[in-house]
């Protein structure tokens, strides 16, 4: 079935039982579905179909959901792409794993379809909300541009998955401002979804690992803020 609304989707589950379940929810909800039993299959057609929204169980065959995010992070195509994790799963080290790897909400079975549609329809918005024009931001040896989603250091490209990019940039664009945990959950990941605070370190150490600690310092106890040291990389 063609989107009513341009929107694709791509269920990604071993249990036929949901996935019909969520093909049947996202069809009414306007959305082009494809589905696959396996991380590997979803890879294949994530290629070709290009969803903007992917929904990944974590425990598969052939290749598990956190793998599978991985991967698809890597496809240029998919860089504004949603991922939403289903899982029975309630272990912690789950859900860290799948923040880790750039999910955008993670959810727990067995699936609420009306609860389920409202986070989806939030992450949606949340994308669309209106965002200033402006240029790109130059610190020191660092260029954050807005405008097409990229990170530049020392003239070198670096890759940023969705979140790590909006976390850096939201930091950016407010410098010198001590921000808790609490306030970059709500201003990166919404109040709509709920993620544990510790994915907020998990986010700060990687865009570290790409910028240097040059940029982001911590408040010890309070959070983290935007400030040009011009030491690290």
């Amino acid at each position: 079935m063609a989107a009513k609304n341009g929107l694709k989707a791509l269920v990604v589950d071993d249990e036929p039982d949901i996935v019909e379940l969520l093909q049947y929810n996202l069809n009414k909800e306007g959305f082009e579905v494809r589905t696959a039993e396996n991380g590997k299959k979803a890879l294949e057609i994530a290629r070709a179909f290009q969803p903007n929204l992917i929904l990944l169980d974590i425990m598969m065959p052939v290749m598990d959901g956190v793998e599978a995010c991985r991967q698809m992070k890597e496809i240029p195509a998919l860089k504004t792409s949603f991922f939403v994790f289903l899982t029975s799963r309630s272990e912690e080290y789950s859900e860290v794993a799948a923040f880790d790897v750039g999910a955008d909400d993670y959810i727990n079975k067995p699936i609420k379809p009306r609860a389920l549609m409202s986070r989806i329809h939030a992450l949606f918005r949340r994308s669309k909300s209106p965002q200033e024009e402006s240029e790109p931001i130059r610190v020191g040896d660092l260029i954050i541009d807005k405008s097409s989603y990229s990170v530049t250091l020392k003239g070198k490209l670096l890759s940023f998955p969705k979140k790590e990019f909006e976390l850096l940039l939201f930091l950016a664009q407010n410098p010198n401002k001590v921000f808790t945990r609490d306030d970059l959950l709500i201003n990166i990941w919404g109040s709509d979804v709920y993620v544990l605070s510790r994915t907020v370190d998990v986010h700060i150490r990687k865009v570290r690992e790409k910028i240097g600690e040059g940029y982001i310092s911590t408040t010890k106890g309070v959070g983290y803020k935007f400030e040009f040291t011009g030491s690290g990389s």
